[in-house]
């Protein structure tokens, strides 16, 4: 974070201050978890569903921290917010189902407020807010352009899916005057969620992959979510960019919806009423189901060798490619990137190789119905019919009343796609093994799947791990991998 006094934060949160007179500077992280601190550092007192944050402001002091964040006097220096009310940026909340006092928004709310301070501070220095939204694939991209925007100056990114109104003015509060590129990814789980987070950190570049069905039982219909996602493209300045998926209809008509330059990335043919400026063209896929691709932009031709499996990568880079190529990267710099790229968020497309030749590709992060769909075709062509080919799939939860109907249809592409072996995780997935017929297995848990797993898996056979991420299916992907290495399940 750039250096702030505990007076300045006051101001900027609209606290007041409780044992200190506001001269002593932050000049280190701003963090959530005490152990994590060091000298310099702001506590967040944030109260969450098990432990409260305020008990823990005389230890955060102990290991460094300057000063505190609270929502009520603590015995450090602190900075008391104001309550939460229906003013300020990022009061959605949606993450702290236990914030019944509204505690929680109130820190969250003048956390929020503290990061658009830095942001807009380092703006006039040169800094550029990248967001990227869209229903699969957002981590996966925001990993590329941070990987692509690295060589070009420093860059800032969320670990993981840190996404929400907690990880989103966390990641922002990493900018310093050392910053080049905010990267941010932005989650919704209803109206309004995503222009929230804009107006946190507001982008200059921002990213729509696709509008699926994640997220249908708190939305209601795929028009909603596409109306959630397109608050992004809203948000920009007419100085700004929106790159949008011309591969998907709902993305593509987002135009309509900016006064910012639009550029579309895919790997669809354009036309002279909507150009693909940043296109993919001759994709292949080899024998570990990695994409190869000509990357065809204004600024020139490359080739690409993608190092992460599934065709559907090539989307996902195409995009990460079109922010890279607006901040000066080109087309050769950015196949060399690609090239040597490896996911840098866990549980999402993990290739492990046992040492007895059993694959273990774990993608257990999360899932929604378009990405488990990629991750079948991906399994497939891994196995290129020379192997065997086993889907470990657990319930893809949040789509409401169209659940049963998604976990059938991947059931029946499970068996279109002649996947050898469909093994079922738990009874709110049966629809999918009742589709599948006789080419699936039903199991209870994790322990079952493995007990079935360490039975009939032989040298050779791949073995995918997907599930939405409330049923933990990585405990599969680990308990294959220990067993594979001499260890017991």
């Amino acid at each position: 974070m750039i250096p702030l006094t505990l007076a300045e934060i006051a101001a900027a949160v609209g606290g007041t201050l409780h044992g200190t007179d506001g001269t002593a500077t932050v000049t280190g992280a701003v963090e959530f978890d005490s152990r994590r601190l060091g000298a310099g550092g702001l506590f967040v007192a944030l109260p969450g569903a098990r432990v409260d944050g305020h008990r823990f402001a005389a230890a955060a002091v102990a290991a460094g921290a300057v000063g505190v964040l609270a929502a009520r006097p603590v015995d450090a220096p602190t900075v008391v917010v104001p309550p939460a009310t229906a003013a300020g940026p990022a009061l959605t909340c949606y993450a702290l189902a236990a914030d019944t006092t509204g505690a929680g928004a109130a820190v969250l709310a003048a956390l929020a407020r503290l990061a658009r301070l830095v942001v807009d501070t380092l703006g006039p220095a040169g800094l550029r807010v990248v967001g990227i939204t869209g229903s699969s694939g957002k981590t996966s991209t925001k990993d590329m352009v941070a990987a692509l925007l690295a060589p070009l100056g420093r860059t800032v990114a969320p670990p993981g899916s840190f996404n929400n109104e907690v990880g989103h003015p966390w990641t922002a509060l990493r900018a310093d005057e050392r910053t080049r590129h905010l990267v941010l990814e932005l989650s919704a789980r209803g109206p309004g969620h995503v222009a929230a987070l804009c107006a946190v950190a507001p982008p200059s570049i921002g990213v729509v992959l696709n509008v699926g069905s994640a997220h249908l039982g708190e939305f209601g219909s795929r028009e909603a979510v596409a109306a959630a996602k397109g608050e992004l493209i809203e948000a920009l300045p007419a100085g700004g960019v929106a790159v949008l998926n011309a591969d998907d209809a709902a993305v593509s008509a987002m135009s309509a919806r900016t006064a910012a330059r639009v550029v579309r990335f895919g790997i669809a043919e354009g036309s002279d009423v909507q150009p693909i400026d940043v296109h993919g063209a001759d994709i292949v896929l080899d024998a570990g189901g990695c994409a190869g691709f000509r990357l065809c932009s204004p600024a020139g031709e490359a080739p690409v060798r993608l190092a992460v499996p599934g065709a559907h990568q090539v989307g996902n880079a195409l995009g990460a490619a079109a922010v890279a190529l607006e901040l000066g990267a080109t087309p050769g710099g950015v196949a060399d990137v690609l090239a040597g790229y490896r996911p840098a968020s866990r549980w999402r497309m993990e290739v492990a190789e046992r040492p007895d030749g059993v694959t273990v590709v774990n993608d257990a992060y999360n899932a929604n119905p378009e990405s488990v769909r990629a991750a079948l075709q991906t399994l497939v062509a891994m196995a290129g019919g020379a192997r065997r080919s086993w889907a470990v799939l657990g319930p893809v939860s949040e789509l409401g009343a169209a659940e049963t109907a998604a976990h059938e249809e991947i059931g029946r592409l499970a068996v279109h796609l002649d996947v050898d072996r469909l093994v079922v995780v738990g009874e709110q997935a049966r629809a999918m093994h009742r589709a599948a017929g006789k080419e699936a297995v039903l199991v209870p848990d994790v322990s079952a799947a493995l007990t079935l797993l360490h039975a009939e898996l032989r040298s050779g056979d791949v073995v995918l791990v997907k599930a939405s991420r409330a049923h933990r299916l990585e405990r599969v992907a680990d308990g294959l991998l220990v067993a594979g290495n001499g260890g017991g399940a």
